[in-house]
């Protein structure tokens, strides 16, 4: 999947420049359209600081539906979107098909808890971790409150983003420290 330079996508129209980085964060057409109207940017960098800007003003139900939009951890591959699975796939060196089915368990136990807990999606960098070091990350983040957890998964979806944006040939800087 290749994306639009930053020149490119400041010249479409809304609906395409929302189309175009949809990929970038699994949806969330709604806070993308803020987005949009936010341009032009001057590069990658300025687009995902626009983004958090955009998102430390956006309505809640805007944030929801961008966390929601992302897949749960651990989902079934069919779930995901292509650049999920691949950020999500294990080393599959790492696990004994048993524990990898214990594993898959209690993220899905953690993933419930945690969704009726905030009512929303837990999000979190994922690219490079191995699965297991991510059911201590929600337990950590289940004693967190709403509103700081909300937050800190709106980063975690936006810096998950700019990664996703580097490795499509955007940015070719260093990514910058996940939020943990």
């Amino acid at each position: 999947m290749d994306l639009p330079t930053t020149d490119e996508l400041n010249a479409l129209p809304d609906d395409a420049f929302v189309d175009a980085v949809a990929a970038l964060f699994e949806g969330a057409p709604q806070l993308l359209r803020r987005l949009a109207g936010a341009r032009p940017f001057e590069s990658d960098d300025a687009l995902l600081a626009s983004t958090r800007e955009v998102a430390a003003v956006a309505p809640e139900a805007e944030l929801l539906e961008l966390l929601d939009a992302h897949p749960r951890i651990g989902a079934a591959p069919a779930a995901m979107s292509d650049l999920s699975r691949a950020e999500q796939q294990d080393d599959p060196r790492e696990e004994d098909s048993a524990s990898d089915a214990g594993l898959a368990e209690e993220l899905a136990v953690l993933n419930e808890i945690y969704e009726v807990r905030f009512g929303f999606r837990y999000v979190v960098f994922v690219a490079g971790r191995p699965r297991s070091a991510i059911a201590p990350l929600i337990e950590a983040a289940l004693r967190n409150e709403r509103h700081a957890e909300l937050r800190r998964g709106v980063e975690d979806a936006i810096y998950s983003a700019g990664d996703r944006l580097r490795r499509l040939g955007g940015a070719d800087e260093p990514a910058e420290e996940a939020a943990e």
